[in-house]
């Protein structure tokens, strides 16, 4: 519990960050696996997405106790990448879009202290044209990347979390 405006209220214990763009095929993994955790109503869990992280992104952080941030990729293996990121000051930090190891950089800048445990999850992308549907293959990849979020957003402890890294 956390006093907000005088009252106690609840953080979410999971922040889920999906991004990309859903008019260019599989870049919608992101926003797609967000949506259908959405549809199960997780106690403690918090879906969010955007088309791409901004510095703004730093308050959604300072509500949770852990975020998984999920994009699409074109280079990552089979079916995903799940890793755990810490706060890097990349190429990214002053643009308009930013990386997750950037985002938590600036959290730390904003408020002076890490940002909560942070992993991201790479979902393997293949057609990423303008108005292109969601492929075959990037929604099988899309299909194991769901299971995993589910499994994750059970588990409350962070050793549960980095047993399931994989590619890392």
């Amino acid at each position: 519990m956390e006093l907000q405006n005088g009252r106690l209220e609840s953080m979410p214990k999971l922040l889920l960050f999906g991004y990309g763009n859903p008019g260019r095929g599989d870049d919608a993994l992101g926003p797609e696996l967000i949506w259908r955790i959405a549809q199960l109503h997780l106690a403690d869990v918090e879906c969010q997405n955007d088309m791409q992280l901004q510095v703004e992104h730093v308050t959604d952080l300072a509500a949770c106790k852990r975020v998984l941030f999920i994009d699409a990729d074109m280079s990552c293996a089979e079916p995903f990448d799940f890793s755990e990121i810490s706060a890097e000051k990349d190429g990214s930090y002053t643009s308009h879009a930013m990386s997750p190891t950037a985002l938590l950089h600036a959290y730390r800048q904003v408020y002076e202290k890490d940002a909560p445990p942070a992993f991201l999850l790479r979902i393997r992308g293949y057609d990423f044209e303008l108005g292109d549907p969601l492929s075959d293959k990037a929604a099988a990849n899309l299909e194991a990347a769901t299971k995993l979020v589910v499994e994750l957003c059970t588990a409350v402890s962070l050793s549960i979390w980095r047993e399931c890294l994989v590619n890392a």
